[in-house]
């Protein structure tokens, strides 16, 4: 049976996968969130710029909007790319999980590969605007961090994180367990927290890979 991501809710990822959603202390969760960075003057200009554009747009903006005049201005910051590993966006991915084929087009995903993505490591998912919610974007993220899983080599903890206009969900799946963080709202001085979980999946990258 071959499903794509963006049929999944959380509860049938559950169920079809074994998973629990672990909704109190999740020490993989807390570590990730728990990060800590300094910003540059130059970073603290741009996102002083970028949440106060998303304050008054993120109602008006639609998917490709938010992405083009928002996520990508504040991921570029953070700069992903280097010899090791880099940011893919849009391309397909897809694994057989449990006897059921998960497959489709992920947004944005950090993985090793030059050409193609080999390795992913993490996933940003949706763009989705706020008042427009049609599907289950933890449902998606999971199918597709469940599927980069069973691609990977070595079974480390999936990281990622999905966006429903100016709000941030950031989330761990650790074995049969996973936990959602609360919302981090880019519209206001949480975009600077934000900032500092984004960087650091590059730690954690570096660290998996010994760089």
């Amino acid at each position: 049976m071959a499903r794509s991501f963006e049929s999944w809710d959380y509860q049938q990822i559950n169920e079809s996968f074994g998973l629990t959603r672990v909704r109190e202390r999740f020490e993989p969760l807390e570590n990730w969130l728990s990060a800590q960075s300094d910003s540059t003057k130059f970073e603290e200009q741009q996102l002083d710029f970028l949440k106060k554009q998303l304050s008054i747009y993120a109602d008006e903006w639609n998917e490709d909007e938010l992405k083009f005049m928002f996520i990508g201005p504040l991921l570029s910051l953070i700069n992903f790319n280097n010899e090791k590993y880099k940011v893919f966006i849009q391309r397909q991915l897809s694994a057989i999980v449990d006897g059921i084929e998960l497959n489709g087009i992920v947004d944005f995903m950090i993985a090793s590969g030059a050409v193609r993505p080999t390795e992913p490591y993490f996933f940003l998912h949706e763009y989705k605007q706020e008042k427009r919610r049609v599907t289950d974007p933890l449902g998606q993220l999971l199918a597709e961090m469940i599927a980069a899983r069973a691609k990977n080599k070595v079974q480390n903890d999936m990281y990622g994180c999905y966006v429903m206009g100016r709000f941030w969900f950031f989330v761990v799946l650790h074995q049969s367990e996973y936990a959602v963080s609360n919302a981090y709202s880019a519209s206001n001085e949480d975009i600077f927290k934000i900032v500092s979980i984004l960087k650091k999946i590059k730690e954690y990258i570096n660290v998996f890979l010994h760089i």
